[in-house]
């Protein structure tokens, strides 16, 4: 592993760190991790039976009931306490978890006693970074445990148990390794460059490429579902002025949030508000009515609504049906397709205000043609139907088996060594030296080794595990 570590030091540092949240519970934990875990435990470790010293001997997995004593050997708190002898724990060191109660003053003095014995509070993510440095986790499986603490919705749980369990650090660890054949033959063949052999054929050493780059470009096309599946799906409500969009929105949120009004134009900016559906987060986005705008003001609602009909994954386009025949419906979005573009995009034709429109066979066949939804927002008829329908289009069922890229950093990295590749197989179309080739494949392993930590600096590592808490 390539490393730039500036406190490989701090390694030999015994830490300790609250592993639950501050604040009154009826449990808490405490962790301790490193050299000296097993015998600062010993030292204020008393059994239900007044015994000390007991800790140093206890077996690896095993968890004693007992007391935690200050210095001047007075009870703080009954407790449960685990040992977890290296290498068989989270960190790879010696691990100690102390289970007490849930008070923010017994913590505090066991924690007191804990580093008067010798060891430091831990900072933020240090626990799982010493996994990583001891090679028990790669490092998208330690990214994978911080998205599992923040995980809100089912399937923002489910892809970050996806990435903990290793399959998608699998996957990149093939794809790098196919590099590495790569390069291998690429770099006989400059070992052997003066007697002119040739230990793989171009033609395979291009589908080898082809192969590869195949996979990347999957995994680089799935990070657009995979962010929105864990950061939630982006929903623009769009439509003319006083079409019902506002209603709409309070209808989905069950709360009046945006305000509602017969007067046209009342919404001048977007509102977004996020929901729940089946184990999904979408985050919803009341817009601006589409029309030529009156003044400056309305203008730049106008304008931030046609971003978010942009970055919108689903488009809830909503009609009022007093008002808006259906021959009219695809011209508006065939202009607004010319406007910003709708490619990609899943739209649901939303009719409102069936409360105040006669039934008319002819029109009602028109409109079920288009496979739009009828609705009365105002009166709440339809929208179990509408959420049922954004449900299905989301394609979470399809998408749950897929392996998704869920990381900015990742893709990142991904489309750097995408670009690599793609450089590599076209100098090998060009029939450029071999030295050259090998070197764009050297440097699209060092961009897929980022991901899993192969390759990495210290500035990487402290801004990745910055992010976590405390105890973890």
């Amino acid at each position: 592993m390539e490393t730039e570590l500036k406190n490989e030091s701090k390694l030999q540092d015994t830490i300790c760190a609250p592993a639950t949240a501050r604040g009154i519970a009826a449990l808490g934990m405490i962790r301790i991790s490193g050299p000296n875990a097993i015998s600062i435990i010993n030292e204020i470790f008393v059994t239900t039976k007044g015994l000390k010293c007991v800790m140093k001997d206890t077996a690896s997995g095993v968890t004693r009931h007992g007391f935690i004593v200050n210095a001047r050997n007075e009870t703080i708190d009954e407790v449960m306490c685990t040992i977890f002898r290296a290498p068989n724990s989270f960190t790879g060191e010696d691990t100690v978890e102390i289970s007490h109660h849930g008070s923010i003053f017994i913590q505090q003095q066991i924690m007191v006693s804990i580093v008067n014995l010798g060891a430091r509070i831990a900072i933020n993510g240090e626990f799982s970074q010493r996994a990583f440095l001891n090679g028990k986790i790669a490092l998208s499986q330690a990214e994978a445990i911080a998205d599992l603490i923040s995980a809100r919705t089912a399937m923002s749980h489910h892809l970050a148990m996806k990435q903990l369990h290793g399959g998608y650090t699998e996957k990149i660890k093939e794809i790098r390794e196919e590099f590495v054949k790569l390069l291998s033959l690429l770099e006989l063949e400059l070992d052997f460059s003066e007697e002119d052999v040739e230990f793989a054929s171009r033609d395979n050493l291009n589908q080898l490429m082809q192969h590869s780059i195949d996979e990347l470009e999957k995994l680089v096309k799935s990070f657009e579902a995979g962010s929105a599946f864990k950061n939630g799906i982006p929903v623009a409500i769009i439509g003319k002025p006083n079409s019902g969009k506002s209603t709409i929105m309070n209808a989905i949120l069950n709360e009046e949030r945006s305000i509602v009004s017969p007067i046209s134009g009342t919404t001048r900016d977007t509102v977004e508000e996020s929901v729940q559906i089946e184990g999904i987060e979408y985050r919803f986005i009341d817009t601006a009515g589409l029309r030529s705008a009156k003044d400056s003001i309305e203008r730049k609602g106008i304008e931030r609504s046609y971003k978010a009909i942009e970055r919108a994954h689903i488009i809830l386009y909503v009609c009022d049906l007093t008002n808006t025949p259906y021959e009219e419906v695809q011209a508006e979005l065939l202009l607004l397709d010319s406007q910003v573009s709708l490619s990609g995009k899943k739209i649901i034709i939303i009719g409102n205000k069936t409360d105040l429109v006669r039934s008319n066979k002819v029109q009602k066949e028109a409109w079920d043609a288009m496979n739009s939804l009828q609705i009365s927002a105002i009166n709440n008829i339809g929208i179990d139907e509408l959420l049922a329908r954004i449900a299905k289009i989301s394609d979470k069922d399809e998408k749950q088996d897929e392996l998704l890229v869920t990381n900015a950093r990742h893709n990142d990295a991904m489309m750097r060594t995408l670009a690599a590749l793609l450089v590599a197989k076209e100098s090998l179309a060009e029939g450029q030296p071999i030295d050259i080739i090998a070197s764009d494949i050297r440097e699209a392993i060092h961009y897929i080794g980022e991901i899993t930590g192969e390759v990495t600096t210290d500035e990487v590592l402290n801004n990745i595990f910055s992010r976590f808490c405390i105890g973890k």
